[in-house]
């Protein structure tokens, strides 16, 4: 019996892999907003960005609502800070309530703001050097999320949320001595995921979409959201093969994501829980044109009744600086 279920789940993850060469199509644009590509949980990025399945806090809000559901808190926060290549940076918090024990489902806020920098602003100009300065100029994006999230049966959950996406890139001019126009795009993303439990013990299966909206415009040029379609799976390794530990425990997750703008790729993770203090992870992002390896640690502990969480998160960035991610979150 044992046999004949491994080789079940060993041959939906053969599946999985397939999904990569069924999603595929040529791309023929490119997508604008960016940021909201960007992971900004060091859990989720440290298990190399596998983690449709895997949220079980706020940070699920950032990858599929519907993992909301296995807040087991009334109240869970989480503050992200995501150190970018380039001085970049992202930040982002996020706040569940779960009220009468989820009788209602779960609620969510959460919040994404990027820090790009100070930039210094030309335009063409009739003078020698062709151009005039225009003194310095901030470009800034940020994302308001609205959240919700449903056990509907002991073995399916949904979850969706309503996000406003805004960002602005400065001002230009269409012809010299015109008048100044503002590069500010805004409007409504939505996402959508569920996780279902398989039936068999230690293996659950997800998906998500992220960023399904209209186009956007700056003045003539009409861009897309970064749509991504995820699909997921997560194995409870030690509930698989029947080993009883209330220390350890040993998750193993694999995503085939499909985005919009870019080919097909996998995201493999792995997290090692110790005494329910200490969780090592690692993971490998496969297809990425810069991205790969990543790693990272937590620590999660109990004082006075609140969960408290520290998470931190290594990522490989090729030819760029490598990406440091930081979290502190707690739960009550």
């Amino acid at each position: 019996m044992k046999i004949n279920r491994i080789r079940r789940i060993y041959g939906v993850l053969i599946l999985l892999l397939f999904a990569l060469q069924t999603f595929a199509q040529e791309k023929l644009a490119q997508t604008g907003l960016q940021f909201l590509e960007i992971g900004v949980s060091p859990r989720a990025e440290a298990m190399g960005g596998a983690f449709v399945i895997a949220g079980n806090n706020s940070d699920a809000m950032f990858y599929n609502p519907a993992g909301m559901t296995k807040i087991d808190k009334k109240f869970d926060l989480v503050f992200n800070r995501v150190q970018w290549f380039a001085d970049i940076a992202y930040n982002a918090l996020g706040i569940s309530y779960k009220p009468a024990d989820g009788l209602y489902g779960v609620f969510g806020i959460n919040i994404i703001n990027t820090d790009y920098g100070i930039f210094k602003g030309t335009r063409v100009a009739h003078n020698d050097q062709g151009f005039e300065d225009t003194g310095n100029f901030t470009p800034s994006a940020l994302a308001i999320g609205l959240s919700y999230a449903n056990q509907l049966t002991d073995k399916f959950s949904i979850g969706g949320q309503i996000k406003y996406v805004g960002q602005y890139l400065g001002t230009n001019i269409h012809e010299i001595g015109g008048a100044e126009i503002e590069n500010r795009v805004s409007g409504l993303t939505f996402d959508f995921g569920l996780i279902y439990k398989t039936g068999l013990k230690g293996f659950d299966f997800g998906m998500s979409i992220k960023n399904f909206a209209t186009d956007f415009k700056y003045e003539e040029y009409a861009f897309e959201a970064p749509l991504t379609f995820r699909v997921g799976l997560l194995l409870n390794v030690l509930e698989v093969f029947n080993v009883s530990s209330a220390n350890h425990a040993l998750l193993l997750a694999v995503d085939a994501v499909h985005p919009r703008d870019y080919d097909e790729h996998l995201d493999l993770g792995a997290e090692y829980r110790l005494f329910n203090t200490l969780l090592l992870r690692t993971g490998y992002k496969v297809n990425y044109s810069e991205q790969s390896f990543t790693a990272g640690v937590g620590i999660t502990t109990q004082i006075i009744g609140v969960n408290l969480r520290l998470n931190y998160a290594y990522g490989s960035f090729g030819i760029w600086s490598n990406v440091q991610r930081i979290s502190i979150g707690m739960a009550l």
